[in-house]
């Protein structure tokens, strides 16, 4: 599949087995893998498995656009092992972090998407790779790496603070990046 790393691949082929498994399938039980918050469906194990659901074609694929263009960089550099454990960090701290805004907000809707990890996944390009460019989708400017996070992390927040883009979980978004970012810092780094 285009010389892609072992872990990126195997991530890209399980979400969408997943996704496509649950659509023909007549659909994936949403309460038990979702992420619900406290006190409505919440089962342990839905802080790892909503990362592996998506609510659309679309939120697949450009989850896995982004795993594939920022993930394979990320495990070409660290190794298969490291890799998935940074990609399982960040969706877990996606996961506290849109915890968390539920509580605050009484939210009780459930959470679905790999985006947290691809988050944080871009922090770690970043890192990696602070000259090279990226040019986004809209505007089609092009931007140096950490531009990119920095300008597309303060966008998420802005949203996610004026409640814009209703049914988006930009805090889970945040928290992925902000996860990423903290266990580049604090835990391992980028070496």
């Amino acid at each position: 599949m285009f010389a892609l790393p072992p872990a990126t691949q195997a991530l890209i082929i399980t979400n969408v087995i997943v996704f496509f498994a649950g659509s023909t399938l007549g659909g994936l039980p949403l309460d038990a893998f979702a992420l619900w918050p406290f006190g409505t469906n919440f089962m342990p194990w839905q802080v790892l498995t909503y990362a592996f659901l998506h609510g659309s074609f679309t939120h697949l694929l450009f989850n896995m656009f982004g795993l594939y263009m920022f993930g394979s960089d990320v495990e070409r550099v660290w190794g298969t092992s490291r890799f998935l454990q940074y990609y399982l960090i960040c969706a877990l701290a996606g996961a506290a972090a849109q915890m968390l805004f539920s509580m605050i907000t009484g939210s009780g809707a459930p959470m679905v998407g790999a985006s947290a990890s691809i988050f944080g996944l871009l922090v770690a390009f970043a890192r990696m790779y602070p000259n090279r460019m990226v040019i986004p989708l809209f505007p089609p400017i092009p931007m140096r790496a950490p531009v990119f996070v920095a300008v597309y992390g303060m966008l998420e927040l802005v949203l996610g603070v004026t409640g814009s883009a209703a049914g988006v979980a930009h805090f889970a978004h945040l928290g992925g990046l902000v996860g990423g970012y903290l266990y580049l810092k604090y835990g391992r780094g980028v070496r």
